[in-house]
């Protein structure tokens, strides 16, 4: 793989990631084919999109996400990566982790963790109501 718009860098950790997850190249079924979608007579035309197919493990990726062919290679096995990883990890994945955490943000709040804030914004508004001119409003 030999991308002019992906560092070397990113390439080399790629590889790396590759190999730690025992994917070889030889077992990638890499095909390039139209996009869909936005894009007009260019997209239509060029071949750019990349389908991404592990064979043993029977996963696929299709990948359109940039108008560059190289680069659409090396996202769709960051991506192919991130779908082995996290079958093989499972909860420990990067992605799982991920998604756990913005679920944790999402969540509603308890009735009485909303209470306890409610109760600190009432001190806190007294607190600053204090602070107000010390001989009443007149002055």
């Amino acid at each position: 793989m030999d991308g002019a718009y992906v560092s070397q860098v990113k390439q080399t950790a790629l590889r790396d990631r590759l190999a730690e997850l025992g994917i070889l190249e030889a077992d990638l079924v890499e095909k390039f084919i139209l996009g869909s979608g936005a894009g007009g007579q260019k997209i239509n035309k060029t071949a750019s999109c990349v389908y991404l197919q592990h064979v043993p493990s029977g996963t696929e990726v299709k990948c359109q996400r940039s108008r560059s062919r190289e680069m659409n290679r090396f996202l769709a096995r960051r991506e192919l990566c991130d779908r082995l990883e996290e079958a093989v990890r499972g909860a420990a994945s990067r992605r799982r982790q991920e998604q756990e955490r913005i679920r944790r943000q999402k969540r509603r709040r308890s009735r009485r963790a909303t209470a306890r804030m409610l109760e600190t914004k009432r001190h806190v508004g007294a607190k600053k109501r204090l602070r107000g001119l010390v001989g009443g409003e007149n002055e």
